[in-house]
């Protein structure tokens, strides 16, 4: 789930998408305050907006909104409310975490991008890569599927030159760390960094 709020372009409403993949084509349905996103060919729901949001929740956010079971409670109650019929299944594991750079192989179809085997805890990823300093053995930050940039940009799979990615290898200014570097390349981490926990994305 991501959550995105800003009142003064978009005015009191809460903008929530429940998936990171693409909807095919989508028909909307309005139940009081909400406006549910749904794939046409199934029906399933994959975002709502809420609108007079402050009504049920308190927001003093500009942008994205930080997913909480509290978050989740109230919207749940929210649902329940405007009788929609709605179980938010919610994934709370940290989606900025310590990776592990097992291995790195160039890519058969870009000069540029390297295929990385990235150990992240509790499973290994796939994760195409295109900055030039990313090497085998190195303690990296990876963004996961789901994981929202401090720019807004959400991470969803992808397939860079016929090869699948499911993450990315962040730099740290893509992560709006203060004086970070102007050079393209990965934020490397020191030796015992923890793989598989969570790292700390600075407040925006």
């Amino acid at each position: 789930m991501n959550a995105a709020y800003n009142k003064e372009h978009v005015g009191d409403v809460l903008l929530i998408q429940l998936t990171t993949t693409a909807i095919e084509k989508t028909v909307v349905e309005k139940k009081g305050d909400f406006a549910l996103l749904k794939e046409e060919a199934t029906g399933e729901v994959k975002g709502f907006n809420l609108f007079n949001a402050s009504k049920y929740i308190s927001l003093d956010v500009q942008g994205n909104v930080e997913i909480t079971p509290e978050l989740v409670d109230k919207l749940q109650v929210a649902l329940k409310e405007n009788n929609v019929e709605l179980a938010l299944d919610v994934d709370f594991s940290p989606k900025f975490v310590i990776g592990y750079v097992e291995e790195k192989e160039k890519h058969p179809n870009a000069d540029k991008l390297s295929i990385c085997k990235v150990n992240v805890g509790d499973e290994t990823l796939q994760i195409v890569c295109g900055a030039p300093n990313v090497e085998a053995g190195q303690k990296v930050v990876v963004a996961k599927i789901g994981a929202v940039m401090p720019s807004g940009l959400l991470i969803k799979e992808g397939n860079l030159r016929g090869v699948d990615s499911f993450g990315m290898l962040c730099s740290a200014r893509e992560l709006a760390i203060p004086n970070a570097p102007q050079e393209k390349g990965i934020l490397v981490l020191e030796d015992n960094a923890e793989v598989g926990s969570a790292f700390q994305v600075p407040a925006q």
